[in-house]
């Protein structure tokens, strides 16, 4: 139900850029360069986002923690 919402789609995929840096920095194993499939190639992409974008990242996340508490 979360792709009919706009709010929601963004929670989602900030949700999931964290998770996957998270993931990478505590077992990094699990998302090695030499895997293949699709669900990891789009868990790479959220995970180099997550890493390299952190500052924009952390602020989106902000802000939409602060509209999700005070603006609904």
């Amino acid at each position: 139900s979360a792709i009919f919402n706009f709010q929601s789609l963004l929670t989602v995929v900030l949700l999931l850029i964290c998770t996957c840096a998270y993931i990478r920095s505590l077992a990094p194993s699990l998302l090695d360069k030499n895997k293949t499939g699709y669900v990891l190639i789009i868990l790479k992409i959220h995970k180099l986002l997550g890493e390299r974008k952190s500052p924009y990242v952390a602020v989106c996340c902000v802000m939409m923690a602060f509209s999700i508490l005070f603006l609904q």
